[in-house]
């Protein structure tokens, strides 16, 4: 079981690891502008951080949901792959929203697509299971059949 989801496993601790550097970072922002804990606002600087970071962090759990899903019940390679792509791109917006708020959008729109991906992809793997689980109907191996695809995986 462990060599089906290896890929996974691993594109989630690098999500978190870039988590926990993006939290660090706005350590880092605190110091630099004196922004004190609690406070939110203060340096423009240490605001488009902040707001980066915090996007960033709302949008992993979905993130990390759909990486699993789409991993365990559609394919370990192309989720991990997309999870990859995810990651990347988040760090791209985190980087760019740090210099300004209109840097933020190019990676934002890739980041929304490939997450829109992982969420197809976990719907579909979700689907085919359930129908051969409960209607006998493998949809996975017919839909590759109809498209001239092998199976993934």
């Amino acid at each position: 079981m462990l060599d089906q989801v290896v890929c996974v496993a691993a594109v989630t601790v690098l999500g978190v690891l870039e988590q926990a550097y993006f939290s660090l970072q706005v350590i880092y922002a605190r110091r630099k502008y004196s922004v004190p804990p609690p406070a939110t606002t203060g340096h423009p600087d240490f605001e488009r951080v902040f707001r980066a970071q915090a996007n960033c962090s709302e949008y992993f759990p979905l993130f990390v949901i759909t990486l699993w899903v789409a991993g365990i019940f559609f394919s370990q390679a192309v989720s991990a792959f997309l999870g990859f792509l995810y990651i990347y791109g988040r760090y791209q917006y985190f980087h760019r929203y740090a210099e300004s708020a209109q840097g933020r959008l190019a990676p934002l729109y890739f980041t929304a697509k490939v997450q829109w991906g992982l969420i197809a992809l976990s719907a579909l793997g979700v689907l085919c299971s359930m129908s051969r689980l409960y209607l006998g109907v493998d949809l996975f191996s017919s839909l590759c059949e109809v498209l001239g695809l092998n199976q993934l995986e």
